[in-house]
């Protein structure tokens, strides 16, 4: 160790980077193994700071090692001599991948033999500083020196920066002469111009969360140059992604086909519904290929029979279309099982798979034995093979199994298992249905997929993805990860989902207290607001856990801006004004907006009997109450109306069931200290108030609740009024149609709604204001 120490100081690194770079044991190797190299160039002669520098910048930075001796010859042979240089000659290299290189091409490129003189250096300089002169003139020392460097760097690519800038100093200094005091005076702030009305309106659009806004601002997030994803056709620069002696010829062929056109495709199991985290991809998937004017496929994971049923087929695709997302093509694995199997019996013949006997539970976690048929002759393999298929094994009998082992340890993934039920689209043709880690590589290679998106929980598998599809010698696809999405105070497993429908706690995968799309949907979340929830989420690569009013506040916004205002009443206390004068309007105008009455307004009856919120009336005066009691009035929205108590009815329990009232014009009334809605004539609803369906922030975790998911459900999560009272403007909305419940919330109708009666459910709070009782 203390050798190698010694051998990295010998170069020019200084003993804390010698012991640093130590420690990262894959460096230090390509490290040794460049000074060995170099030193057989130089021969006997020690190797400068300079070469030293380049040789460990290059190690460091080299992702395909098999050109390390190529690149090492022109360090050690000072053909490359700047970090200009080495920066070219990497992505030379990284952009050709394959044997042999072309080295008049790769000289070219890093500016091998290129000698920049002095005198080029002062003419090149000397027209910069002429092209600014008067401005030079004008802002003396504090004009942007930066951009006299960076136009003379371009016009001398290859020179050395030091020598260029010394130079720029030197011709400005000739210019302008010494600084003066003045020179060292601060540059006065240009005052910001004003924002036009228009632009001033967008960003007042934005801070309110315009959908149109929000999604600009996804799609500039999923620019395939923010992203620093591969061009098409250029997967080779992708680290990690393998290339083999066919790989360049695939990628030319996969460029003729595609046209150089980003793809990526959403690629759901069809055996649940489905959630948030999905919205992210989603999202992901189809707003790349939009922003990237590329196509996204909807491709269905149908290799697990026993639990796909066609309602989530419907339901999987009702929701990428409802998040406003039409994809290009709707795809299956189905539709390549035979050229699944016939890829398989080619995997085989390759001597890259074999037919294994192991059952399932030797098979289970990362140290599974050894499978003693690993090296059973390919033509064995073969046989038993088409028996599988032809059904002569029972289900765990026998399996196919791939010949490499995975990133995170694993060894020989299942590629082809045995299943005796009947496929919803295959019917009873296949008994060996494939696995996702067989399927989902050569299923992207076949539709020609450039960017596999995927959730970081898959990393573990991208080292067999490019293994398989390099092992049949076919188009390999780039997968890329992104961390997944999570919500508090809910679950999205499948499984325990179920369970909470089996044991009655929610009604089905859409109740309103999941956090499934479409239980959002029946809630009354707007695609939109779950959209902009997302962009808020951003492309992250770490997974994310955000708390539910998040979401919540975006849902606001958006709703804020489409729902329309209505009146309800959801406890209602009869009032009766008994002074109404004769001949008084039998309807009054709501604006659907208040903000904007330009956008339209409903009429609602108005009668002498109204029905208040109970909570809108006090019998007795509380210090900084301002609705309605027996000595303070108060005013009736949209009515024009100011009423005060005369009576109080009560039951034979005390309780408060009407109010004898008298009115007065608000123009002729004091002005009151608040105004309540109403309704008159009103329709009767049903109306479910929801509250987060666990107690806990994270309802899986053991340490938080001991007792399981099962023990932390909320008693309080559905509140249920039956006999709740909306204004008539209602009455010919369609399930999903949305409203503003003025001072209450906003409710959405949900599909129990009969002609007989409309039911509502309650999507949101509106903000809350603390202050005000």
């Amino acid at each position: 160790m203390a050798d190698i120490t010694t051998l990295f100081v010998s170069i020019g690194l200084s003993e804390q980077k010698a012991k640093e770079t130590l420690k990262n044991e894959a460096l230090s190797s390509t490290l040794k193994d460049a000074i060995s190299q170099a030193q057989n160039v130089v021969g006997s002669a020690a190797i400068d700071k300079a070469t030293g520098t380049l040789l460990y910048n290059m190690a460091s930075r080299l992702k395909d090692t098999r050109r390390l001796g190529f690149l090492t010859e022109y360090i050690a042979k000072r053909k490359i001599t700047s970090e200009l240089q080495l920066s070219a000659a990497l992505e030379f290299v990284k952009s050709h991948p394959q044997d042999p290189l072309d080295n008049i091409a790769f000289e070219s490129s890093c500016g091998v033999g290129v000698v920049v003189t002095h005198e080029q250096i002062e003419d090149v300089v000397e027209q910069v500083i002429k092209k600014y002169k008067n401005q030079l003139q004008e802002e003396r020392y504090r004009f942007n020196m930066g951009l006299l460097m960076g136009e003379a760097r371009a016009g001398l690519k290859w020179a050395d920066g030091k020598v260029i800038k010394n130079e720029v100093d030197l011709q400005v200094l000739h210019l302008l002469g010494p600084k003066t005091e003045a020179d060292f005076e601060k540059k006065p702030k240009a005052p910001k111009a004003k924002a036009p009305e228009k632009e001033k309106q967008e960003v007042e659009e934005a801070a309110n969360g315009e959908v149109k806004v929000e999604a600009k601002s996804l799609m500039e997030q999923l620019r395939g140059e923010a992203l620093k994803f591969h061009k098409p056709g250029e997967n080779f620069k992708t680290e990690g992604y393998v290339v083999t002696p066919n790989t360049m010829a695939l990628l030319k062929k996969h460029l003729e086909l595609t046209g150089g056109q980003v793809r990526s495709r959403f690629p759901p199991e069809p055996n649940g519904i489905l959630h948030i985290g999905h919205a992210k991809a989603i999202n992901f998937n189809f707003g790349y290929a939009k922003a990237n004017n590329g196509i996204c496929f909807l491709r269905y994971d149908d290799t697990n029979p026993e639990k796909e049923e066609e309602k989530y087929f419907t339901a999987i695709k009702d929701m990428v279309e409802w998040l406003g997302y039409t994809p290009y093509a709707i795809t299956h694995a189905s539709d390549n099982f035979q050229q699944l199997y016939d890829w398989a019996e080619d995997l085989i013949q390759r001597g890259q798979a074999y037919v294994c006997h192991q059952r399932g539970e030797e098979l289970k976690g990362h140290n599974a034995p050894p499978s003693p048929w690993r090296d059973r002759p390919a033509e064995e393999s073969l046989i038993l093979f088409r028996r599988m298929k032809r059904g002569m094994f029972a289900e765990g009998e026998a399996t196919l199994r791939m010949k490499m082992v995975m990133e995170d340890g694993k060894m020989d993934p299942v590629a082809y298992r045995i299943k005796y039920t009947p496929h919803h689209r295959t019917g009873d043709t296949w008994c060996i249905y494939p696995t996702y880690d067989y399927t989902h590589c050569l299923c992207d290679s076949i539709e020609h997929i450039t960017h596999s998106l995927c959730t970081k929980e898959f990393q573990a598998r991208r080292s067999s993805y490019y293994w398989l599809c390099n092992a049949l010698d076919v188009y390999c696809p780039v997968q890329w990860e992104y961390g997944r999405l999570n919500l508090t105070y809910t679950v999205v497993s499948k499984r325990k989902i179920i369970k909470l429908v089996e044991e009655g706690i929610v009604r089905d995968w859409d109740d309103p207290r999941l956090f499934t799309l479409t239980a959002l949907r029946r809630r009354g979340f707007p695609p939109q607001a779950i959209n902009n929830f997302c962009a808020r989420v951003g492309v992250t690569v770490a997974q994310v856990t955000m708390e539910p009013h998040l979401l919540e506040a975006c849902v606001r916004e958006v709703l804020n801006e489409q729902a329309p205002r209505v009146m309800a009443v959801l406890e209602p206390l009869k009032v009766t004004i008994t002074n109404l004068p004769a001949g008084s309007p039998t309807s009054v105008p709501v604006p659907d907006f208040p903000a904007n009455e330009a956008k339209g307004s409903h009429t609602v009856p108005f009668s002498k009997v109204l029905y208040i919120e109970q909570s809108d009336f006090r019998e007795v005066m509380e210090k900084g109450y301002k609705r309605l009691t027996p000595d303070q009035p108060v005013g009736l929205r949209h009515a024009g109306y100011v009423i005060s108590v005369q009576r109080v009815i009560k039951d034979a329990s005390g309780k408060v069931t009407e109010l004898e009232v008298t009115c007065a014009a608000t123009d002729s009334a004091e002005k009151p200290k608040a105004f309540i809605h109403w309704v008159s004539q009103p329709l009767e609803c049903e109306v479910r108030l929801y509250e987060r369906l666990f107690l806990h922030k994270n309802p899986e975790d053991s340490a938080e609740v001991p007792g399981g998911f099962l023990s932390d459900i909320n008693p309080n999560s559905l509140q249920i009024i039956s006999s709740a009272l909306v204004d008539q403007s209602v009455a010919k909305a369609k399930v999903f149609d949305k409203f503003q419940f003025e001072r209450v919330g906003y409710f959405s109708v949900d599909p129990d709604s009969t002609p007989q009666k409309m039911v509502f459910n309650r999507t949101v709070t509106l903000k809350e204001d603390p202050g005000k009782i």
